[in-house]
């Protein structure tokens, strides 16, 4: 679904299965006082880790760990503080060794930033790419993309 005159896609927080609410905090305002493109990384780094880390999702294994491989931020709108933002996440993809996120922040009912982030599981020991076990791509499967709302 586009906005009307648009040919871009409508983003929306519903698409994206994993939702948590974190606090802006005032430290993450700069100068202009908005929310820092720095702490956009933060968010970001906040649903991921979250996500990945919960032991009750079980994408840990044993001798293994995430590297964060790429990270690509879209901003389109301003966060001020106080308040609070609602991050969604979405895995797009699957690949050998790696998994592709795409991310979203809303403050106020209003897409913030996006973005698109890559890691990578690595052994702990050797720090190479080790290839995701059929557990993980299993336990990945409810965090997968959705398809656009109507």
């Amino acid at each position: 679904m586009s906005q009307p005159g648009s040919s871009k896609p409508v983003i929306r927080l519903d698409d994206y299965p994993y939702r948590l609410t974190d606090n802006v905090r005032f430290g993450d305002q700069d100068p202009n006082q908005h929310v820092n493109n720095a702490s956009f990384a933060v968010y970001f780094e906040t649903s991921r880790v979250s996500l990945i880390r919960a032991p009750a999702f079980g994408l840990m294994p044993e001798g293994l760990s995430w590297v964060l491989a790429h990270l690509a931020i879209d901003f389109k709108a301003e966060v001020h503080w106080p308040g609070t933002v609602e991050l969604g996440l979405a895995v797009s993809r699957l690949g050998r060794t790696s998994v592709t996120y795409d991310q979203v922040i809303f403050h106020n009912g209003i897409c913030a930033a996006s973005a698109v982030a890559i890691t990578v599981l690595v052994d702990r020991h050797t720090r190479k790419p080790a290839p995701l076990t059929d557990d993980v791509i299993a336990k990945f499967q409810p965090w997968m993309r959705r398809a656009p709302s109507a």
